[in-house]
């Protein structure tokens, strides 16, 4: 299951717009009685991983930085468009893949803050997408606080605020700024956020018609395309790829070029027996932006056709591209940690994973955890982690077959065969080599409760 750094709206309107608009304002400063009326600079530039945009949203992304360059050369003490040029490199990095935008980002933000060092909402917003994007979850919801506390009518910095402590598994608190949002701005930022809200519970449907809410907010076909993604992982999630296919096929109309939805079109295809549109498509992906996640799902699809070679070189990748994000301030023991327990060191993942497990406490932390723990032999320990990973609620079909796995190794037979039972209910298609280990797994327990 790919995680949702943030279920928020897309980029393109919202930052291009401000840029547009900040270019078109004269005087260079914002004003505080702005503030409560002032649309989310933010919201859609908080988010890593989605990249649902089209080619000629890149281009006009493109051109909007540009144009507020020219302008910060005549007005270099405007705030407002230091803070939305440096939001804008946020969502650059996103879309291109490309991490070096963030060091980009960070300097824009800095320049707005110094220019106005209190009360600038638009830049703390700004700096908590980027802590966010580098996944310094605790920087992130220190700046989401700053931003509330200095515009409390700022829709995104709650976005900002509900993100973080998301990730950092402080889910009673992510819940509250989800409200505060959607109280400030029903739309289609909030509704998603609140989609994922629901999915965590294991409240399927609720989720879904968060979703559906968030698809009627949608104009631009960008945010159509976003919404189509995220109501297809639904239906993938549930464990009906031919459901999730007509979701990414339809997100496809509006979008041609989106890369979560090519990236979910193979996933689904692998899942319906057609891997050779898999194979090319998830090429194609890689090709165009070689994301972690995208990479890492290539390369087990790849072990599952037993193309070992092929796979070595995408695991290859995926390290390089590893590397480059951490050298541009982007903290990711998880996705080493993951990759480490099922096709590397087991000791390597337990080490990476207790890092990541020290800066923050998600379920998705703990279930990469637990897994660790497993792969390295130390099940009593795992138990602990797999149990609260699964403590949401959530209908995660890796977490359950995780636990199910950890107690089968601890001759927990019963409580094996019921989670195990569970993952495969919920998601047969889960996992392209951790799937099949399920059902053999099952089977020697026999077969589903």
């Amino acid at each position: 299951m790919r995680s949702r750094l943030l279920p928020a709206a897309l980029i393109s309107t919202a930052v291009v717009t401000l840029l547009a608009a900040a270019l078109l304002t004269v005087g260079s400063n914002s004003t505080d009685d702005a503030k409560a009326a002032a649309p989310e600079p933010t919201t859609l530039g908080s988010t890593v991983g989605t990249g649902a945009v089209t080619g000629t949203g890149r281009n006009t992304l493109a051109g909007a930085i540009e144009a507020a360059q020219v302008r910060l050369r005549t007005l270099p003490k405007d705030d407002r468009t230091w803070a939305e040029l440096g939001s804008a490199y946020v969502e650059q990095a996103r879309v291109t893949g490309d991490p070096s935008y963030y060091p980009k980002a960070q300097g824009a933000l800095e320049r707005s803050l110094q220019a106005k060092p209190t009360g600038n909402d638009a830049a703390m917003v700004g700096m908590g997408s980027l802590a966010n994007a580098r996944h310094e979850f605790s920087q992130a919801r220190d700046w989401g606080r700053k931003a509330t506390a200095a515009n409390p009518y700022q829709a995104g910095a709650y976005g900002v605020l509900a993100d973080a402590l998301t990730q950092l598994g402080d889910y009673a608190g992510a819940d509250a700024a989800v409200q505060k949002m959607l109280d400030l701005r029903p739309g289609l930022a909030s509704f998603s956020r609140a989609s994922y809200v629901f999915e965590q519970r294991g409240e399927i449907d609720q989720a879904r018609d968060s979703m559906q809410r968030a698809l009627a907010q949608a104009a631009d076909p960008v945010d159509v395309a976003f919404c189509r993604y995220y109501l297809g992982e639904l239906e993938f999630n549930s464990g009906d790829p031919k459901a999730a296919m007509e979701q990414y096929r339809r997100g496809l109309l509006a979008s041609p070029t989106s890369d979560p939805l090519l990236a979910g079109r193979a996933k689904a295809a692998a899942a319906l027996g057609q891997t050779d549109a898999a194979v090319a498509d998830y090429t194609k992906l890689t090709e165009r932006l070689p994301l972690p996640e995208y990479v890492l799902e290539y390369a087990q699809l790849l072990v599952s056709l037993g193309r070992a070679d092929e796979a070595k070189a995408q695991f290859a990748l995926l390290t390089s591209i590893q590397q480059l994000f951490t050298s541009n301030g982007v903290v990711d023991d998880l996705t080493t940690a993951i990759v480490e327990a099922d096709h590397g060191s087991p000791t390597e993942a337990v080490r990476h994973a207790r890092a990541e497990w020290s800066r923050r406490h998600s379920v998705l932390v703990a279930d990469a955890l637990g897994w660790a723990l497993h792969r390295a032999g130390q099940d009593k320990e795992a138990l602990t982690y797999a149990v609260q990973a699964n403590r949401l609620g959530w209908h995660n079909a890796t977490f359950a077959y995780h636990l199910g796995m950890i107690e089968l190794a601890l001759g927990r037979r019963d409580a094996a065969r019921g989670h195990l039972s569970a993952a495969l209910k919920s998601n047969p298609h889960f996992d392209r080599v951790q799937a099949p280990k399920a059902i053999a797994a099952l089977n020697s327990l026999g077969g589903p409760k």
